[in-house]
């Protein structure tokens, strides 16, 4: 996914500056190999992201594979990404890392090991800053929520029957609907992008949970102020072209279709579901890079 910098930035109101190189004695991992990731095959998809760390399947072995460089820092800070400023070749250049981590390591020492090895092999160095930043409150809409409850189901009744067949393994096989996305099967948590479109569809969600994948997606904070406390079925397809800058018609107004692309943009499909995403400004912490190499050290 391609993130976006630069949310238009209004008025510094301070600025704390850290991010040195690491002292001696500082949590750093066992061994450590960080290279650039091979570049892209036509035609080939090569899995992006990282595993590994405590709490994880290996806590034993952080993995990255064609990780960019500001995911990197996003991760190693605990951070989303409209809380870094960053340049943006920090976004297409990307890398591999193996990484041993010490037994007993806790998330903590973890965290602070991602941000040693960056400072060691990048040299990176960075501060904090808090800027005026353009954000989103989700809010019910005036004709109220129209959302689906979602229900548990209840658990199978024990007989002497046959047990019903397990599902398969592995991704469900999807059909096209006539909009070009893939229909989701009923259950499904599933999301996918296609040729400018996106359809996401989600079960059991909480408004805290939505609010926090609308943030993800628009690049942007965006607060929960619903007041629904529920757990929700939901069902959303926008327009990604566009959809950080778009605005919400008022509330009941319909989206005029277009005919090159008539899905309406993630802020305007919330509306389906009788919410909104109202603009707000308000003082967010950023973490500002300051010097970050290209190319990392040699192992």
């Amino acid at each position: 996914m391609k993130w976006i910098a630069g949310l238009g930035w209004i008025a510094l109101a301070c600025v704390v500056a850290y991010g040195q190189p690491p002292a001696a004695g500082q949590p750093s991992f066992e061994v450590a190999s960080v290279k650039l990731a091979a570049p892209p095959t036509l035609g080939l998809r090569r899995r992006i992201g990282c595993t590994g760390g405590p709490g994880r399947g290996d806590p034993g072995l952080l993995t990255c594979t064609n990780i960019s460089a500001s995911n990197l820092v996003t991760l190693a800070y605990g951070l989303a990404h409209y809380q870094l400023s960053y340049p943006d070749w920090m976004d297409t250049a990307r890398f591999d890392i193996t990484a041993k981590i010490p037994p007993g390591t806790t998330k903590e020492q973890f965290q602070l090991m991602e941000q040693n090895l960056l400072a060691e092999r990048f040299k990176l160095t960075v501060h904090h800053e808090t800027k005026e930043l353009e954000k989103f409150e989700l809010t019910v809409g005036k004709n109220g929520p129209k959302l689906k409850v979602s229900v548990k189901k209840p658990a199978p009744k024990e007989s002497g029957a046959a047990a019903s067949p397990a599902p398969p393994i592995g991704r469900p096989k999807l059909t096209m609907g006539s909009d070009g996305l893939p229909v989701f099967p009923a259950g499904a948590n599933m999301m996918v992008m296609i040729d400018g479109r996106a359809r996401w569809q989600q079960t059991g969600e909480t408004m805290q949970d939505f609010a926090r994948f609308l943030s993800a997606e628009l690049g942007r904070p965006v607060t929960d102020s619903t007041g629904l406390t529920g757990k929700y079925d939901m069902l959303l397809s926008w327009a990604t072209d566009g959809m950080r800058m778009a605005a919400p018609p008022p509330d009941g107004a319909a989206t005029p279709p277009d005919a090159a692309d008539p899905l309406p943009t993630l802020v305007q499909a919330v509306q389906s579901l009788g919410l909104k995403l109202e603009p707000k400004k308000g003082p967010i912490d950023l973490l500002v890079i300051d010097h970050m190499d290209k190319s990392p050290a040699e192992n």
